[in-house]
């Protein structure tokens, strides 16, 4: 199996466009889960409903899992910085276009979950913050062209810092904003602050090369869904551990739908978005271990091992109706995190040519994410009209009530307990597959083998030893 070419050692100067590739990303990051977090905060304070918000993330998930792979090819087909431009560029216009909406809506209009106009301003949020992807696909395929392969690892745990930052502001400035002003100041900056954004990339020059363009009849044109799928086939365990992350995912759907519903029940929104913001601090506390340590020689059993911590933690923080248990649970959450992500990551840069990442990248987007919108779009209704009841009034309340509590919340604690065991399960399951151990050798023996990475010809100093 090839490996995804070490680059030769970075210059001093491509060290620094990394970094400025990374605060770019941090930035606008920071804005579009604003708007996101913002939109679902605000959405179920004006309509009181479960339902809402889990359609919002059934929205979010379906525009990921739909748009990857196309993502993908725009991303290997062209210039890093120039898909990168384009999708701050088209989020901005989707966020002022919503703002007139909101301006001249009623209030009763926003207060209705039928409301037709409360939906087209959601979506329209919403398509702006989907189409930030496009730089979480883009940003891996930067690592592999500035990065040697020997500090890869350490580069995605900056990443995910950068990721945890992002929570971290983007956590307390949304649910200030919200209980300021509702949506209106949110979309002020966000509008501001990706017109920064814009022009500090203009002024970022990327050591790329001109992307190959191929006639539609070639091998590796256009979005070339069939050839991807074959080189993923072709990794020996690739296809499992994408299976596996799309069943992670699955279940995941439920925190996507039914999280900020069961925080909101137990404190005030400004608390909510003010816990979050101490709580993504862990996240930046576990890239930066990541950026020091790295994942160790087989970043595929530390995958599975942090998702053993994870479902166990899913399972437990439930038991009692506490904010200081959910914070503990999603504390070390936070943590494991970056070394979750880094980990994909770090493997398919390793495993997957460079002219290929942004469509490999998509395709494991698209098939991970696809189960989450169907958990996301059922546990909304679920919650709201079985689980609830059942621990309101129902055979639940009667007979776990007792020592699990009852009412709403309990009900949605109920769904976490049962995602979390379910969770452990598969992945002890997981770590016992053959389909594990091909995986672990497929990346320990692509190492020996070069492709060269285009774009990246001088020598660096060691920027990330």
């Amino acid at each position: 199996m090839t490996e995804t070419a070490p680059a030769p050692e970075l210059r001093e100067g491509h060290q620094r466009t990394f970094l400025h590739l990374l605060l770019s990303t941090l930035v606008v990051s920071v804005m579009n889960f604003t708007v996101w977090f913002a939109v679902t905060f605000w959405v179920y304070l004006e309509t009181r409903s479960v339902f809402a918000t889990g359609l919002i993330s059934g929205i979010f998930l379906v525009s990921i899992a739909s748009t990857g792979i196309w993502f993908g090819s725009l991303v290997d087909h062209n210039h890093k910085k120039t898909v990168m431009q384009w999708s701050a560029a088209v989020s901005l216009l989707l966020y002022a276009g919503a703002l007139p909406i909101y301006l001249t809506s009623p209030e009763a209009e926003f207060r209705d979950p039928g409301s037709v106009r409360l939906w087209v301003f959601v979506v329209l949020l919403m398509l702006g913050v989907v189409t930030g992807n496009l730089r979480t696909i883009a940003m891996p395929t930067l690592v592999t062209l500035l990065i040697p392969a020997d500090r890869r690892d350490k580069a995605n745990g900056l990443v995910g810092t950068a990721t945890g930052v992002s929570f971290l502001v983007t956590s307390v400035i949304s649910g200030l904003l919200v209980a300021a002003g509702g949506m209106y100041y949110v979309l002020l900056l966000a509008i501001s602050v990706l017109a920064l954004a814009l022009l500090h990339l203009g002024l970022v020059d990327v050591p790329e090369t001109r992307p190959v363009r191929l006639a539609r009849d070639q091998d590796g044109a256009g979005v070339d869904l069939r050839g991807t799928v074959r080189l993923v086939r072709g990794v020996s365990g690739l296809v499992a551990l994408i299976v596996y992350s799309c069943f992670n995912n699955f279940l995941g759907g439920s925190f996507m739908a039914l999280m900020d519903a069961y925080g909101l029940s137990l404190v005030s929104v400004q608390v909510w978005g003010l816990l979050w913001g101490v709580l993504s601090a862990f996240v930046i506390v576990g890239g930066l271990v990541v950026a020091r340590i790295g994942l160790g020689r087989n970043p595929v059993r530390t995958l599975l091992l942090v998702n053993v911590v994870l479902w166990t933690v899913t399972a437990l923080f439930p038991i009692r109706s506490s904010i200081v248990m959910l914070a503990l649970g999603m504390a070390v959450f936070m943590l494991m995190m970056p070394f979750a992500e880094a980990a994909e990551q770090t493997v398919l840069q390793r495993v997957v040519p460079f002219e290929r990442q942004g469509r490999v990248f998509g395709f494991a987007q698209s098939v991970e994410q696809a189960a989450s919108p169907l958990t996301a779009f059922l546990m909304g209704p679920i919650a709201q009209f079985l689980v609830i009841p059942f621990m309101t009034d129902g055979w639940g309340a009667d007979n776990l009530g007792p020592w699990f509590g009852t009412g709403a919340d309990r009900g949605l604690a109920l769904v976490f307990v049962v995602t979390g065991v379910v969770g452990l399960l598969t992945t002890l399951l997981a770590l016992r597959s053959r389909s594990y151990r091909r995986l672990s050798r497929s990346f320990a023996g692509s190492g020996d083998d070069v492709v060269e990475v285009p774009g990246v010809v001088e020598p660096a100093v060691d920027g990330l030893a």
